[in-house]
């Protein structure tokens, strides 16, 4: 079963809650997930991995720490993974991106993909893969699989919400993949959403209906 982190910090919570009210603004619907994008970097790239440098400080010559931010790749899930790629670019802004486009048959809620853009060298880099919700699944289990052909060097999902049924359908599908999320919801109605969720994330990021 994949590992699945659950970031609970507080100033996550409170900005999550937020985001979840009806009433809440486009514009600050997305500044929050922005926001919320930045914290949950931190935890994500906990493991990240470092090298060695000499530098020189005022005083005196000692050796530092630095990520190869190059070996990173944030790859989005359009249209709604474009709302956390801003914020995980801002605490990596060296990091490269790729994006893939999907989306789900209304009656089906299978994935269908339309876009696909990758840096190259993925043997070489680790893959962040980010979309607001993890629902069915089916979007998510497909953009791994398609990612999986270049066979980099690892793979993380990273969701602002999740459910008990999109949970199962990874762990099913890619039991090597860890999912990161701040919260883990009820579960889904018949029309594939999230309860209680915050409605479609696209179109509150957007302002579309």
């Amino acid at each position: 079963m994949a590992e699945l982190q659950v970031i609970d910090h507080p100033l996550i919570a409170h900005k999550l809650t937020l985001m979840r009210k009806k009433e809440t603004s486009t514009k600050n619907f997305r500044q929050l997930l922005d926001e919320i994008s930045t914290l949950m970097a931190y935890e994500v790239l906990r493991d990240c991995p470092v090298h060695d440098v000499d530098i020189e400080t005022p005083l005196e010559a000692t050796t530092g720490s630095m990520i190869d931010g190059k070996k990173v790749v944030f790859v989005s899930i359009l249209r709604a993974g474009n709302g956390i790629l801003d914020g995980m670019l801002r605490v990596v802004p060296g990091a490269r991106v790729g994006h893939i486009g999907l989306y789900r048959q209304p009656k089906t809620l299978v994935a269908v993909e339309y876009y696909f853009k990758l840096p190259d060298n993925l043997p070489e880099r680790d893959i962040v893969l980010v979309d607001p919700m993890l629902a069915t699944g089916n979007t998510a289990i497909a953009a791994v699989e398609r990612l999986k052909e270049f066979h980099p060097k690892s793979i993380k999902f990273v969701c602002l919400l999740t459910c008990p049924e999109g949970i199962e359908a990874m762990n099913r599908a890619h039991p090597d993949v860890p999912i990161y999320t701040a919260a883990v919801d009820r579960q889904l109605d018949d029309h594939g959403y999230i309860r209680p969720g915050l409605g479609d994330a696209g179109d509150r990021i957007f302002g579309t209906k």
